[in-house]
């Protein structure tokens, strides 16, 4: 199960932050001072400017964090930040020793560097916001963000322009100060205010708006009307530090977002800002207090009257605002849905093939373990049982690799009975043992339809690297899964480069396949059937070469299992059987008045499920002009066992009078109860069971066996791999009718066996 998800939400970590509990305590304990102290000014302004420092230092430290661990695209921002901060720590920090060593009038006014100094790092707050890009694409997204900027910024300067230059119970000699930190305190809020309102902003909403709100408490605070102005209250010293707490707080809230999963990204934003709103009715209170005391009236009525409309078009645009938004929310259920779909499998839950080759590129960012589950057997629990049956298999397997596994590790289904999983972080030993406890998690028993399932998987491990593309991963990962259930099922094996070389040469081998019959490479060898009593050829059995162009012949052992994988034996078998058709008919053209001899060719299981095969027998028979009777068809147990196609297609085939010949009989599991129910009427006995009959009494009890049993049934009964006539004499006298093997002649082409009947006419 992938770890994507934040680990909390950003607001729970706020209340455990020690960093943010710190600022605070200090500045309460300010507070408290400032209210012991009550009536001292000089002693509250040294604590006010002492109290500066660490406020100051923090917002240079959380800046500079943030540098580190912010997008690249925001570490300009947060330099300017930081810098800022060091500016605000170095002119507090003096001023703090200046009047602490020499003290002199009480005054929350700076000297001198301290004014350098803040004017220099609020100058660097400005910049760091005017200069970030605003990320706005559209025209409207432009037109949009410029409107509410300002009426924000109109907003401000209503303010400081009724307060700066008419300032309530303040004399003429502070305007030029009100002024200067009005405009200052106006510029730094239209700035705070860009970076709260564009697209994707440096910081989180909850992160700026404090940053925000200083510079307006700073400006509101420097224009408040009498006591507010002196040194003789504890709150006026509260009031002037809460600004210094409040831009300090603002990075140390983004490391924590950032730490929580950046929900900056993840969190609704609304699709209007309530800014500008605030902004009219800050303008509005302030134009009250404008209004003289001997105002008519009618100026009174009309302005009420203007005010309350006002309010009435805002609050319907709000109510507006506010259906669009339940709209939205509807949408985005329903796109969520949509998004689970996409990337989540709808049976298990898990993540499908997209979601995790995506979530694969993210999560890989050191060396790292992927697996491929594939179950053992699902198939026959599937055609069993039912799909309902296979589809409870699948949701439980599931829930035991969830249980499995870590939170940290992503697990998916890519399809089928196939699972994937990536290990991040984790490779040789560790890995190991989280293979083999999925693997005894998933052997344990399941209870399906009242009956007890034990379910085995094939695993292929791989190690992957950052920058390794997952469809290569999960490439590799399947060959060595692949590797897995050829070596026995139920366990994991670990790629190596020489399953790579070896699938690459198999690759390499089904592309010159392909050319082959395109080319006609492929001949046809026949090794004789003989009449044990006689010795003369009955029949013969066809088998394939390939004439490869630069390797000569190359064995059916090296082509014919790649071809039934590919599926390119449908392809294969088609001309065999369309040239052993001709060939036979061929022969029995040669000897017109002898007893014709039948040809036996053998049909894989994948060509037993070809539909168009009773077709191609039809068609190379009558191409070819050979008689249904002389034509044999050789299947191997495991191609017809329990396989319903497969045994109508034999039916088929009897049907149009040939005949049919279980190949290697006694090699399968179910040998006695097949006999029963597939139509053949020959059994040729596996050459294994030949090779030591006159020594291994074993052997000669089975071949008895297999005799006894095609006599009583009435099949022709043929043994393999004579070699001796010790064991052709020992087969004849158990009941074998037919029999071929070196004994009689290696497989050879067709010339080769006319001369044989050729020899036979003249010896007879």
């Amino acid at each position: 199960m992938s770890s994507t998800e934040p680990a909390g939400r950003p607001v729970d970590h706020l209340r455990r932050d020690p960093v943010l509990r710190g600022l605070i305590a200090i500045t309460l304990v300010g507070c408290v001072l400032f209210v012991l102290f009550s009536g001292n000014p000089a002693r509250q302004t040294q604590i006010f400017w002492i109290f500066q420092v660490p406020l100051d230092a923090a917002l240079a430290v959380g800046g500079w964090r943030l540098r580190r661990i912010a997008h690249e695209r925001y570490r300009r921002f947060w330099s300017m930040i930081a810098f800022a901060g060091a500016s605000f720590t170095v002119g507090d920090a003096y001023h703090s020793l200046s009047i602490l060593i020499f003290p002199a009038e009480p005054s929350l006014n700076g000297n001198l560097v301290q004014t350098i100094c803040f004017t220099v790092g609020m100058s660097s707050n400005v910049i760091a916001c005017l200069i970030f890009p605003q990320g706005l694409r559209t025209g409207r997204e432009k037109f949009i963000f410029w409107l509410d900027a300002a009426t924000v910024l109109v907003g401000g300067g209503v303010v400081a322009w009724c307060f700066a230059f008419n300032p309530i119970g303040g004399s003429p000699n502070d305007r030029l100060t009100a002024s200067v930190t009005a405009a200052l305190v106006l510029v730094a809020t239209f700035s705070a205010t860009k970076v709260a309102l564009i697209k994707d902003p440096p910081m989180a909403r909850m992160a700026a708006w404090p940053m925000v709100c200083a510079a307006m408490v700073q400006g509101v605070s420097t224009v408040l009307p009498g006591h507010f102005q002196t040194l003789d209250h504890a709150y006026v010293y509260v009031i002037r530090l809460l600004p210094s707490l409040l831009i300090a707080v603002g990075p140390w809230i983004q490391i924590i977002v950032l730490r929580a999963g950046d929900a900056r990204y993840t969190a609704k934003r609304r699709p209007y800002s309530l800014l500008p709103y605030g902004m009219i009715l800050v303008t509005f209170v302030v134009f009250f207090m404008m209004l003289p005391m001997s105002a008519s009236s009618q100026l009174v009525g009309a302005t009420i009257g203007v005010v309350v409309i006002t309010c009435l078009v805002a609050g319907r645009q709000l109510v507006a605002f506010h259906d669009n938004m339940n709209l939205i929310d509807r949408l985005d259920v329903a796109l969520g849905e949509l998004r689970d779909q996409a990337l989540f499998d709808g049976l298990t839950g898990l993540a499908n093939r997209t979601h995790f080759s995506a979530e694969t590129v993210r999560l890989l960012d050191a060396e790292s373990t992927l697996l491929l589950i594939d179950l053992d057997d699902f198939k026959t629990i599937n055609d069993t049982m039912g799909h309902a049956a296979g589809d409870a298999l699948l949701i439980t397997v599931a829930s035991r690799l969830r249980g499995a596994l870590r939170e940290t590790d992503l697990v998916s289904r890519l399809g089928g009975d196939e699972f994937a999983v990536l290990l991040p972080h984790t490779t040789g030993a560790d890995a190991d043992l989280i293979v083999s406890g999925m693997l005894g998690a998933l052997a344990e028993p399941i209870m399906l339809l009242q009956h007890t399932v034990v379910t085995r998987a094939s695993v292929g491990v791989t190690t992957a690297y950052p920058g390794d593309d997952p469809s290569t991963l999960l490439s590799t990962a399947d060959i060595a899964m692949y590797e897995a259930k050829r070596r026995g099922k139920g366990m994991s094996v670990s790629y190596t480069d020489e399953m790579g070389f070896r699938i690459s040469a198999e690759a390499v081998l089904i592309r010159e396949m392909t050319r082959a019959i395109d080319e006609n490479e492929f001949v046809l060898v026949y090794q004789p059937i003989v009449r044990l009593s006689d010795g003369t050829i009955s029949g013969v059995e066809a088998l394939i070469r390939w004439n490869h162009p630069t390797r000569g012949l190359v064995s059916p052992i090296e082509f014919i299992p790649v071809a039934e994988r590919t599926g390119q034996i449908v392809d294969i078998g088609r001309w065999a059987l369309r040239e052993a058709c001709r060939q036979a008919a061929a022969w029995i053209g040669e000897f017109p008045g002898r007893t014709p001899i039948y040809v036996g060719v053998n049909v894989a299981g994948r060509q037993l499920r070809d539909p168009n095969l009773v077709a191609d027998v039809s068609a190379a028979l009558a191409a070819s002009g050979l008689p249904a009777d002389a034509l044999l068809i050789e299947v191997t147990e495991t191609a017809v066992l329990d396989d319903e196609q497969s045994h109508a297609t034999m039916e088929a085939l009897r049907d149009l009078g040939l005949r049919l010949a279980l190949d290697d009989f006694g090699t399968a599991a179910s040998s006695l109860g097949l006999l029963l129910t597939c139509p053949v009427n020959s059994l040729k006995l596996d050459r294994s069971f030949v090779e030591s009959i006159t020594t291994v009494s074993r052997q000669a009890a089975v071949a008895t066996a297999v005799s006894q049993m095609a006599a009583a049934l009435e099949f022709a009964s043929v043994a393999e791999g004579i070699e001796t006539e010790e064991q052709r004499d020992l087969l004849h006298r158990l009941g074998y009718q037919y029999g071929q093997g070196y004994l009689y002649s290696r497989p050879v082409p067709p010339a080769r066996i006319s001369a044989m009947r050729a020899a036979e006419l003249i010896s007879a």
